[in-house]
């Protein structure tokens, strides 16, 4: 059975409180514990094409980098804790990670090469809170991946279509280019991919 905890929830309190032999996956928001549902065929098998192609790529050009099975990330709040859909971790860094080899939990932005989500009806977590968060946190490469075009107008134009959001750290803050063609998507963390948005979005389809 799992413990009820009084909110607001700290970050330790939800890492103590996370059960280990979960099945469901949970994030901390502003101090509440939140259960994420379960993605449907579509979004699982997005992410398995992105971590197919980041890991060849990662490979292919030897780059000191790892994809992880689980990690956690902790912002500069206490009160939040997020579980990205996808991160690349710099493994150089991960030795100042004092908190990673035994929790999975990262703590500090220059650790991470790129996180990212795929957008389900949550949308609003995915372009208000975290890119709050991660920016606030220093992690320089952002995506989000709104293969159905769920996001705000203001986030993705109008009208709305399937659109890949890249945030990257210019000068401590944010600059977004959107993603929705055939173009190349344009990626610092990884400047030599040969990746579309429509690529991702076909991924939908196994």
């Amino acid at each position: 059975m799992i413990a009820t905890l009084t909110t607001p929830v700290s970050f330790d309190a939800f890492v103590d409180w996370y059960p280990e032999d979960a099945t469901d996956k949970y994030e901390l928001h502003n101090g509440a514990i939140v259960k994420i549902p379960l993605g449907t065929g579509e979004h699982s098998a997005i992410i398995g094409f992105l971590i197919g192609k980041l890991g060849i790529h990662i490979k292919r050009y030897e780059l000191p980098c790892a994809i992880p099975g689980d990690c956690l990330l902790k912002p500069i709040h206490d009160e939040s804790g997020y579980q990205p859909d996808i991160i690349v971790l710099n493994k150089a860094q991960l030795s100042e990670e004092t908190r990673w080899q035994k929790e999975s939990i990262i703590t500090k932005g220059d650790s991470v090469r790129l996180a990212i989500e795929v957008v389900s009806t949550n949308w609003q977590d995915d372009y208000l809170r975290k890119v709050w968060e991660y920016e606030m946190m220093g992690i320089p490469e952002y995506w989000i991946v709104d293969y159905l075009g769920l996001g705000g107008r203001r986030f993705i134009g109008n009208p709305k279509q399937p659109t890949l959001s890249v945030y990257q750290l210019v000068d401590g803050e944010y600059e977004v280019t959107l993603f929705t063609g055939n173009e190349r998507i344009e990626s610092l963390a990884f400047p030599e991919l040969q990746l579309s948005a429509a690529e991702i979005f076909a991924a939908k389809t196994i």
